[in-house]
């Protein structure tokens, strides 16, 4: 892999891998990224491994390949970058200061710790205040989000957390994202038309993608708009915080804010109603019947991005406010009047319910439905170099899939099989006597057969669900049935919980999708992991019933060409958290007998390592060496 990583380098080639678990794919890419001296970003899935490799396989290297010169000073010139929101703004901070704005003793003392930390961090990043609560309000009022940054008008510009990153990352040879950092960057640079200041990121020969099975989920969401009545409250208290601390005299603009938010409210009160995620098909029906709700709307945008205009002497903050109202009419004009084919439009709720609740909120959205021609024009066609490379790339063997659903052409392949022994380390379980997982007896055999299952690995499980509501279900109906120790996504932050079952004997995790990838658990602890349904995307989620038909309509068949594929690749980043290491053993338990009997079962069959298989109760009793009581 490290031949193949060094070849796409120098010979400005695109490159697509699977390395399997155990493969040692950071040091595969780290190492000719070093040699090649030139500069190059790697973008992850997740902080952790962002964290891996910059303070434990970068070092590592550097160590190995220049031993312990003892000088202070770093062989390699490495940067750690995370998105704005992760840093403190100084300029905010120094703005509070005085105001009566924080909310109760618990912000007024975080607050005080904020000040007192700002003095002597270095980074700015949140991360190194372990006793700042995860769901803080009060660190939403001072991030570095982009919405309030006016750049180098700002008179701590040069102090400045954000301005530090982007220095550290042009000094760089190696810049360490993640991919929602790097589509969020791509995104300002593309609408900004590549203006020399915009984005973090500086310019690099050759970008790593590890974790690339990720690319298409998280590209859609930055190529997409998406507006709440969140975002404009947000712009609206903002308006007033101007108003009242930056001496704007404007009766108006206090009574203009009033009336948009009367007319958000109201406007975002008539869209459809639904369940979580649905899509927005009737756009004209709904113009016709509720378009002068939403022309009143745009008109008090546009007087109020008058308003803002004709301030004379305008502060700074000011002419961010103007960018953002005229941002705000422009997404909604797109949201409620383009033609776009390649887009999906939809709507999702979220919080309360009612009509005209006060806590629900209401998100607008349009999301590309192909990413494809996108990203080969704003990616694949701009870099040198790029490497694509996961535990989970191939379906059936073959990359086809991922590169017709990225836009990749003219890339070499590479298949790096583990050197872990599957067929004596795992043994894959499937009963035959269990019902279709989409008939109403399902639930109450696969809470039988999980009981079952428990008792003979003694716990220490991970029990992954396709849906909140059977993992609940099926945790509820084990309660008081299981002597094991029981833990339920959502009682916790996630890494509270994995630490939580890491330091608990014989425990029993129960979580959905959040849990299949990015979680590692070596040894005896994890010796077990349950799916309940083959992972296929909910059909009637917008986004996968838009790319369905288009596939469908282009004369494609979606369902073997879109949603076995994806769920092929999903049902591998699960069964992926068992082997971690060459000590490790354990049992995949996958209650869908559709793997044996549908013909589509074979492509999972095909994809999955060489795992010894089994439907028969008895050889998981003999694979733990325990009678089954």
């Amino acid at each position: 892999m490290a031949q193949a990583v060094e070849e796409a380098i120098e010979q400005k080639r695109h490159l697509i891998v699977e390395a399997g678990t155990g493969t040692g794919k950071t040091l595969a890419y780290l190492l000719p990224i070093i040699k090649s001296g030139k500069r190059i970003i790697v973008s992850t899935g997740t902080k952790n491994l962002q964290e891996q490799l910059f303070f434990k396989d970068v070092p590592f290297l550097e160590r190995a390949l220049f031993g312990d010169s003892g000088s202070a000073e770093p062989r390699l010139r490495v940067c750690y970058m995370k998105g704005r929101q992760n840093y403190l703004c100084r300029k905010k901070l120094y703005d509070l200061t005085g105001q009566p704005v924080l909310n109760g003793l618990d912000e007024v003392n975080e607050f005080r710790t904020l000040l007192d930390w700002e003095k002597e961090t270095e980074s700015g990043d949140r991360a190194e205040l372990v006793e700042l609560p995860e769901s803080s309000p009060l660190w939403g009022k001072l991030n570095a989000s982009a919405d309030h940054c006016i750049g180098s008008k700002c008179s701590e510009f040069d102090r400045c957390f954000i301005t530090a990153m982007r220095r550290r990352a042009a000094e760089s040879d190696i810049i360490i994202v993640n991919h929602h950092l790097f589509f969020a960057d791509l995104a300002v640079k593309l609408t900004a038309e590549n203006a020399p200041d915009a984005g973090v990121l500086p310019a690099a020969a050759c970008v790593i993608f590890d974790e690339a099975h990720e690319l298409e989920d998280v590209a859609s969401g930055y190529f997409g708009i998406s507006v709440s009545n969140v975002k404009v409250e947000a712009l609206l208290r903002d308006v007033e915080i101007a108003v009242r601390e930056k001496n704007v005299i404007s009766t108006d603009l206090l009574q203009l804010a009033s009336r948009i938010r009367e007319r958000s409210q109201f406007f975002f009160s008539l869209l459809p109603e639904g369940e979580g995620r649905f899509a927005f098909t009737r756009r004209e029906e709904f113009l016709e019947e509720s378009g002068d709700e939403f022309v009143s709307l745009q008109n008090v945008l546009t007087q109020l991005h008058s308003e803002l205009e004709a301030i004379p002497k305008k502060p700074d903050e000011i002419h961010n406010l103007i960018r953002r109202t005229a941002e705000l009419h422009a997404q909604l004009e797109f949201l409620l009047e383009s033609r776009e084919r390649n887009t999906v439009y939809w709507i999702e709720r979220r919080g309360g319910r009612g009509r005209f609740s006060k806590t629900e909120n209401v998100f607008l959205q349009a999301t590309p439905i192909d990413v494809s021609s996108i990203l080969r024009r704003t990616l694949f066609d701009r870099f040198d170099s790029i490497v694509l490379t996961s535990a989970t790339l191939a379906v059936a063997g073959a990359f086809e899939y991922v590169k017709a659903r990225l836009g990749l052409e003219g890339a070499r392949e590479l298949v790096v099989p583990s050197h872990f022994d599957y067929a004596s380390q795992a043994l894959f379980y499937v009963p035959r006597d269990m019902p279709d997982p989409r008939e109403a007896a399902f639930a109450a055999k696969a809470v039988e057969r999980i009981r079952q299952i428990l008792e003979i690995t003694r716990g220490r499980a991970f029990c992954l669900f396709t849906s909140l509501a059977q993992m609940r279900e099926v945790h509820d109906a084990l309660l008081g049935q299981l002597c094991y120790p029981m833990l339920l996504q959502g009682s916790a932050p996630k890494t509270a919980l994995i630490e939580q079952f890491r330091a608990t004997p014989n425990a029993v995790l129960f979580a959905t999708s959040a849990f299949w990838q990015g979680v590692d658990v070596q040894g005896d602890q994890l010796s077990c992991v349950i799916i309940d349904k083959l992972p296929f995307a909910v059909p009637s989620d917008p986004i996968v019933q838009a790319r369905s038909r288009a596939i469908d309509q282009a004369g494609g068949n979606s369902f073997t060409d879109y949603s076995v594929p994806a769920a092929v690749i999903t049902l591998k980043q699960g069964f992926g958290r068992l082997i971690r290491s060459l000590d490790d053993r354990g049992l995949l338990v996958l209650l869908d007998g559709r793997i044996l009997k549908k013909q589509y079962g074979r492509i999972f069959v095909e994809s999955l390592p060489p795992y010894s298989r089994t439907t028969e109760l008895g050889k998981v009793e003999e694979f733990f060496g325990c009678g089954y009581r």
